[in-house]
């Protein structure tokens, strides 16, 4: 006879609800809010869990040789990293509800905590990490280093040695059919007299450059470095990525360029939530201990803030929307490039 599973065993809600332990009840002083602390703190790390378990996927995925566009792939992917964002929203609310405890509140346990940080959450570096954070780029390393344990350092350098989401996608960028294939391009009409060779960003070029006002066509010499010469700078697109991204965003209402889009899109989410949480997370530091050195011994806000201006992973994908011009100035596409990227029917 099988065993019937109860939902207590099933959670194993015996170890998680008798996993809080106050350090000031140990005191004889008990801290109504130290309870609150850090069940907030717990309940983050196991969403923070839940976010590398959806990461690691969607990095499982993009670490394909090839991923086909008729597949689900891309669909699951999209989806997953959209889930992550909403858990990021959560995330971010949260603060909420650990507002609700004032600096007078915190101060009745906040020394028994010393040295425990929420800078030592090893999991938050690690979701970093896989999101494409390079150690090089972090701001104040040393904190970084001298604030792990030897175990929970190996597994963040772990993750970091992997390709992350950030070098996956490019990869996969880089690897777009439509601008590459010849054959959809044989009917390509130039628009620029000087375009012999038929090239779409040729063209696309000079309309850009006729989209600037005089105080930017300094606009054009940028838009050179990043979609033709390639910039080496920590964080920056290589030209091919640069110019898939760009192409799926001029085009992005073409059915085949949908996902494609909502992806991009959705790491923008991802970036600008991580930076509202590092936003709210600041804000609250500074007003429940104001100036003071945090816990952990990190300089507190002026950590905070540095990380939050820093930290930023798919910047190169929003400086994108520098160089759009409106849709009604679009080259028009040849018909057989526009058969692929619609919905085919026999």
């Amino acid at each position: 006879m099988a065993s019937t599973m109860y939902y207590k065993t099933y959670l194993q809600l015996d170890t998680l609800l008798n996993a809080q332990h106050p350090e000031s009840y140990k005191t004889g002083k008990p801290a109504h809010d130290e309870m609150l602390f850090i069940i907030i703190h717990q309940t983050y790390e196991l969403w923070f869990k839940q976010i590398i378990h959806e990461l690691d996927s969607v990095r499982q995925i993009f670490s394909k040789q090839f991923i086909n566009d008729n597949a689900p792939d891309l669909q699951v992917a999209v989806h997953r990293l959209k889930r992550v964002s909403t858990i990021l929203k959560v995330l971010v609310h949260q603060i909420d509800i650990l507002e609700t405890m004032t600096p007078l509140d915190f101060l009745d346990f906040r020394d028994l905590l010393r040295p425990a940080s929420g800078f030592q959450s090893y999991q938050f570096k690690i979701i970093e990490a896989m999101l494409g954070l390079k150690f090089e780029q972090r701001f104040e390393q040393h904190y970084y280093v001298s604030h792990l344990q030897p175990q929970e350092l190996e597994l963040v350098r772990q993750a970091e040695q992997q390709p992350s989401l950030l070098d996956l996608v490019q990869h996969w960028l880089e690897r777009m059919p439509f601008l590459k294939n010849p054959e959809w391009w044989l009917e390509y009409q130039p628009l620029a007299p000087e375009n012999t060779n038929r090239d779409f960003w040729t063209d696309y070029r000079c309309l850009y450059q006729q989209s600037l006002s005089a105080e930017e066509q300094h606009y054009l010499q940028i838009f050179d470095e990043i979609f033709i010469k390639g910039n080496p700078t920590p964080g920056r697109l290589t030209p091919a990525a640069s110019r898939a991204a760009l192409f799926i965003m001029l085009y992005r209402d073409y059915p085949m360029l949908q996902l494609p889009f909502q992806l991009i899109n959705t790491l923008l989410d991802l970036d600008e939530l991580m930076a509202m949480w590092r936003y709210r997370h600041l804000n609250m530091v500074q007003r429940m201990i104001g100036s003071r050195i945090g816990t952990g011994g990190t300089s507190g806000k002026h950590y905070l803030k540095g990380a939050l201006e820093r930290h930023y992973v798919y910047v190169a994908f929003a400086e994108l929307t520098t160089f759009l011009i409106e849709r009604s100035r679009l080259p028009q596409l040849p018909d057989r490039l526009k058969s692929a990227l619609g919905y085919s029917f026999s």
